[in-house]
């Protein structure tokens, strides 16, 4: 099965279904020397993990990463990096009597289609269980970003279902914002506006009770980037970056900067003006609808995407469908899925985000190094 590998100087390969005996991640790229702990994975991990609040799946799986290889006293030793996080709460029997039946929204009816055998058991292989891995490769991904160029990246929740936050200056947002609300209790829905947390809350609980689900949007905001991250055509950073989250399961849409916006503005009134920065050898704009990417190449600005999640498919209710034979049928999904995808999205979409950009950052250090040597 080819394309489970992503990026080109930090790369990453990943294998593992839902419901085998656990996922695994190989990283390629990783400089030597970078402190690194399974105490700092477990962090996002604990961020992306099922059970933490009443507003997601309550399977329990403590997602406990073993580093196989490529750290050697704290440190990594720059050759290959292997991180295991084993599956520990599977409950395959909840699928035994969907076998032969096609689940709207899900991957079944395709796989069957491209393989003609496929893991009934929560999806496989298309599973988001497999990125606990991706999260755990992010987190790397990330401290090398903080420690070559001070760079971040930081996702929220903007949207659930029709309340939409307010987000005035999406560089500003902190992971604590997040995270925390002001009175220091857990932002469980992760959205930095807390009048609209408070109500998004109220949404995804009247859906759960309902046997429903709910979709949204997700912002991911990459700060501290340097200018000069991507290629002309093909491995545009814009395109890179639109892969990574369309490689996430339930992405139905990616835009950054302005967006979709864009098809009503006049150029006049589209075009971010250039104007000197804060030293003499740096350009910058007086706004940023170009989202941080200027000819799918970083321009040192904030970058700015968001990304449109899908209602969680697997509903308890009952909902009409076919048999792998085409038979006329209902089905009810039994398990523990999510009312709304959004809270537990925010660190695989900044996992995916960090992965792309320090590729990228690579990428042009390594060329730069080339461009300039002398003669």
């Amino acid at each position: 099965m080819p394309g489970n590998t992503f990026g080109h100087t930090f790369r990453i390969t990943t294998a593992g279904e839902s419901h085998g005996p656990g996922n695994v991640v190989i990283i390629d790229g990783v400089p030597p020397g970078i402190e690194i702990s399974v105490e700092e994975l477990q962090v996002d991990l604990d961020r992306r993990r099922p059970g933490q609040s009443k507003i997601v799946t309550q399977r329990k799986e403590a997602d406990i990463p073993e580093i196989l290889s490529g750290v050697f006293e704290g440190r990594t030793t720059g050759t290959s990096l292997a991180i295991l996080i084993r599956n520990e709460d599977q409950r395959s029997r909840d699928y035994g009597n969907i076998k032969d039946i096609y689940r709207p929204g899900h991957a079944d009816y395709t796989f069957d289609a491209k393989y003609g055998f496929r893991d009934y058991r929560g999806g496989g292989r298309s599973s988001a269980r497999e990125t606990t891995v991706r999260v755990a490769a992010g987190v790397i991904a990330k401290k090398i970003l903080q420690q070559t160029c001070g760079g971040r990246v930081v996702g929220y929740v903007t949207q659930v279902g029709d309340v939409h936050a307010n987000i005035p200056d999406p560089g500003s947002i902190t992971l604590e914002q997040v995270e925390t609300r002001s009175d220091g209790t857990p932002n469980i829905v992760r959205c930095p506006d807390e009048e609209a947390a408070d109500r998004m809350i109220e949404l995804i609980d009247t859906v759960r009770k309902e046997q429903d689900s709910i979709g949204g949007a997700a912002e991911i905001v990459a700060t501290g980037i340097p200018a000069g991250l991507g290629e002309p055509v093909f491995d545009k950073l814009k395109a890179d970056l639109a892969k990574a989250l369309f490689s996430l399961p339930a992405v139905l849409g990616v835009e950054y900067g302005i967006g979709f916006g864009c098809t009503t503005m006049r150029g006049t009134a589209h075009n971010d003006h250039f104007i000197p920065g804060q030293s003499p050898t740096i350009i910058t704009t007086d706004s940023n609808r170009h989202g941080g990417m200027l000819g799918g190449i970083s321009s040192g600005l904030p970058i700015v995407l968001r990304a449109a999640v899908k209602p969680t498919s697997s509903l308890s209710q009952e909902q009409p469908t076919v048999t792998k034979d085409g038979e006329p049928t209902t089905i009810s999904t039994k398990g523990r899925h999510d009312p709304c995808l959004l809270p537990r999205f925010i660190p695989m979409a900044e996992a995916m985000v960090a992965i792309t950009i320090v590729d990228h950052y690579l990428r042009w250090k390594s060329q730069t190094v080339l461009d300039n040597k002398e003669i």
